[in-house]
């Protein structure tokens, strides 16, 4: 057990009959079909092969200057056959869904296999799993004049917290991701995935000065998840934001004590520590926790975890783009590092099982390890004795843009909205704050976890090799000793 509540696994949803629905049938074909396709791939020898149908409805609406001044709406459809032979990985993805389509795709892949296949073709087998969140289509939960009015509200909102709000900016996106993945193995699993995020931004203006505050929220839910309360929470928050940073003066440098804020800061966690327990980084050798396990690379009391069953978070998924069912791995225990986070290619590479973290962008890309809700599990201190036992220090409450390197673990992040400590209360706050420090070495600088473990709102994208993918972070409150800080002042 963990310290973060997971859904309980529900009856199967029609998740199955809906992708059949929407990739099948408008094409002619069945499941049976399939088959056909295993059956050219298994001619040749090969140690894996998959077949990703996906159907995704996206839509986009944005604010400025108390219009709504851009639409879209988008639908795509596709698959992408893959086989792995070895280290070896051949992939070929079309948008016809027809089978003599998907027969050609197949046909290309075999270029890496080598003669002699079995030629044995699995029957298919449907997989039911969890429900974490609901088979619903956020884009048609709402009309477009309601659409518009949320957004239009955000504007009303934001102009009359505070006259200092000179311009709002705001975003809303929904998304209905349909997949179905065929294994070679004869396994079939399905997923429909909703998404929704609002963002927000505000400029306030006082005395010749400019600054700026944002806020967002979503997850894997309706758009009805915007309601009046959570639209004031979130304007409120990037009020705020935009107000402290106006009255905020320059930030000081050095090395110096540093305390987290829970909920998104986690992000640094994620950059900074996340990606270099991966697997396909571990297994090439190239991440600075190659070859690791069981050492201990962290201050005792810090446990890591990647949970994709959290229900109705951003990351979370049902199955992975593998068809594995996602779960719950604990990445670092105690400090001790425990494993990595995987895909079906690298786990049996490395003779390890497949964590479920399987991901990809989208049916025009292969998938990789990637994370999902990568969090830091709660300690013993209550936050306020973590700012009280500061002397002089940075407390930074939220972040914006940051960068990684992989292989060293060097991270540069810089800090939306910070304030100083200073005799073990919150004082001044400050901007331009920048925090500068090396994954592997920051972990072992953690000194205070608090026990206020926070998951982030819901606004999370992840980049890697090209491909985007939504993830989710969380952390409590965390004491950092000795962190190098870049300032203004």
């Amino acid at each position: 057990m963990t310290a973060i509540q997971t859904a309980q696994d529900l009856s199967a949803p029609p998740a199955l009959a809906t992708a059949e629905s929407l990739l099948l049938a408008p094409a002619g074909l069945r499941l049976d079909d399939l088959s056909q396709v295993f059956a050219e791939i298994a001619a040749h020898r090969a140690d894996y092969a998959d077949i990703y149908l996906q159907f995704t409805r996206s839509e986009g609406w944005s604010l400025e200057e108390g219009l709504v001044k851009s639409g879209s709406f988008s639908i795509d459809a596709g698959a992408g056959v893959r086989v792995v032979e070895g280290e070896r990985t051949a992939f070929a993805y079309t948008d016809d869904l027809s089978l003599e389509a998907l027969l050609a795709a197949a046909r290309t892949t075999r270029a890496i296999a080598s003669a002699g296949g079995s030629g044995r073709v699995h029957a298919p087998i449907a997989v039911t799993g969890r429900s974490l969140y609901a088979a619903i289509d956020p884009v048609a939960s709402l009309d477009a004049d309601t659409k518009v009015a949320i957004l239009m509200r955000v504007e009303q909102l934001a102009r009359a917290a505070d006259p200092r709000i000179t311009q709002v900016m705001a975003s809303l996106a929904a998304e209905y991701d349909v997949v179905l993945l065929a294994r070679a193995d004869g396994r079939i699993s399905a997923d429909v995935r909703p998404l929704v995020r609002l963002s927000v931004q505000v400029i306030a203006e006082s005395a010749g000065q400019r600054q700026q505050g944002s806020s967002g929220g979503g997850g894997r839910d309706g758009l009805g998840l915007f309601d009046e309360a959570r639209l004031q929470q979130l304007v409120d928050q990037a009020v705020h934001q935009a107000l402290v940073n106006l009255d905020a003066g320059p930030a000081p440098a050095g090395e110096m004590t540093v305390v987290l804020g829970p909920g998104w800061p986690g992000i640094l966690l994620h950059e900074a520590i996340g990606h270099g327990l991966e697997g396909d980084f571990n297994r090439k050798g190239t991440s600075a926790f190659a070859g690791r396990v069981g050492e201990r690379i962290a201050a005792k009391g810090v446990t890591v975890v990647d949970d994709g069953t959290l229900s109705g978070r951003r990351g979370s998924l049902n199955v992975d783009d593998e068809g594995e069912p996602t779960q719950c791995t604990t990445l670092i225990e105690d400090g001790i590092l425990k494993g990595y986070i995987q895909d079906s290619l690298n786990a049996r590479l490395m003779g390890v099982a497949p964590t479920g973290n399987g991901r990809r962008e989208s049916y025009a890309h292969v998938p990789m390890p990637r994370m999902t809700n990568t969090c830091m599990l709660n300690g013993d201190r209550d936050p306020d004795e973590i700012i009280a036992s500061v002397e002089k220090g940075l407390y930074a409450v939220n972040f914006g843009g940051g960068q990684v390197d992989i292989t060293s673990g060097k991270f540069v992040f810089s800090a939306a909205e910070a304030y100083l400590i200073e005799n073990g209360k919150v004082t001044r706050p400050v901007r331009g704050a920048t925090l500068i420090g090396n994954g592997p070495d920051v972990l072992t600088r953690v000194s205070m976890i608090g026990n206020d473990m926070a998951l982030d709102p819901g606004i999370g994208t992840c980049g890697k090799d090209g491909q985007s993918v939504p993830v989710g972070v969380g952390q409590p409150t965390l004491r950092i000793d000795g962190l190098t800080v870049g300032g203004t002042a």
